[in-house]
């Protein structure tokens, strides 16, 4: 079986969580997949690693939301080219939610990774609604197969999109336990939110539950990564940090606080509970479904649930974290990948 995986909208350091997917899953396939692979990668991301790729220089990568949207809109107007790469492939795959190039043969897999536009609209322009809702329309109506990352996620394209529920697969993400794991250090009076300053993100309501929490625990600080934004007192924002350096704000936070109101999944509070990090965890979206029973969750739009579920992790710290490391061993990649192998059968038959 020879399968084409294009991650042609890919953007290195602005992706977030779908950028940890999409390489991550070629990493696993790399490791435990049955078939042949080819990865097309855009000029601007050239170090994927785990599979053979290929650069396509036609598309017209670039960082900037005006390109990017650019680019992406030339690679369907005029995607032939594109299509002559995937002319002798079983099946291609677009981890990225956009189909780009829209293809009708081979079959197609398209993995949507968030409905947010669905269910908090207020967040985004008119424009970008109706872009969102185009593009993941027509993405989702061409393809033979959808896999979504959560449950939560696939319901919502099954009702929102009046997809067949056999052509919408949930496959949950994976998790790197050779790097997400416990250290051996003593944990300082710290709380880590590692998450841009998107709306959803919920900063806002965080920074008031924390100034209350520091009258309760007055060391305690609260630390941000991949965030720019003013901060108020006891906040410390260090930017973008690499994955080892996140690792280790897991092992040495006292807790970490996720008071997103959307997410399609949730990689950060499972990174976290696999470092044995307690974590107060929002009860949005999919991240009931991800955390399970290994995080204390709140009501994201609960300043006082939030408060509530922070002073109870601070409080009972060993229990919470033998909790979210007992959840977090029920994450691969290698079973995600696995997965993935499955439904690229399924798309060919």
């Amino acid at each position: 079986m020879h399968v084409g995986i294009s991650l042609l909208t890919l953007v290195p350091r602005i992706s977030g969580g779908s950028e940890t997917y999409a390489r991550e899953l070629v990493r696993a396939l790399g490791r435990v997949g049955t078939g042949s692979y080819r990865v097309l990668v855009p000029t601007i991301a050239t170090d994927i690693d785990g599979l053979q790729t290929e650069v396509v220089e036609e598309y017209r990568a670039a960082r900037s939301m005006p390109r990017r949207f650019a680019a992406m809109t030339e690679g369907v107007l005029r995607g032939r080219r594109l299509r002559r790469r995937l002319a002798d492939l079983d099946v291609v795959h677009f981890p990225l939610t956009v189909m780009i190039p829209r293809v009708s043969s081979p079959p197609a897999i398209t993995t949507v990774l968030d409905l947010q536009h669905e269910f908090l609209p207020h967040f985004f322009s008119r424009a970008e609604r109706a872009y969102r809702r185009a593009v993941y329309g027509w993405s989702i109506r061409k393809s033979k197969l959808v896999v979504t990352i959560s449950e939560h996620a696939a319901r919502a394209v099954i009702e929102r999109y009046a997809m067949p529920e056999n052509r919408v697969l949930p496959i949950h993400l994976g998790l790197d336990h050779e790097l997400f794991r416990p250290g051996g250090d003593v944990r300082q009076p710290f709380l880590v939110y590692p998450a841009r300053p998107w709306p959803h993100k919920n900063h806002d309501r965080l920074f008031v539950a924390f100034a209350e929490l520091r009258k309760r625990h007055p060391d305690l600080e609260l630390v941000l990564t991949a965030y720019d934004g003013p901060t108020p007192a006891g906040v410390r924002s260090l930017g973008h940090v690499s994955r080892d350096e996140l690792v280790r704000l897991y092992q040495t936070a006292s807790g970490l606080v996720f008071p997103s109101l959307y997410e399609g999944f949730g990689q950060p509070p499972l990174e976290a509970m696999a470092c044995g990090c307690p974590v107060a965890s929002s009860n949005a979206a999919a991240l009931p479904e991800v955390c399970g029973n290994g995080a204390r969750l709140f009501d994201p739009t609960s300043i006082d649930d939030m408060i509530a579920a922070v002073d109870e992790i601070l409080a009972r710290p060993d229990e919470w974290s033998r909790l979210g490391i007992a959840r977090s061993a029920h994450f691969s990649w290698d079973e995600t990948a696995r997965a993935h192998d499955v439904a690229y059968e399924a798309a060919v038959a």
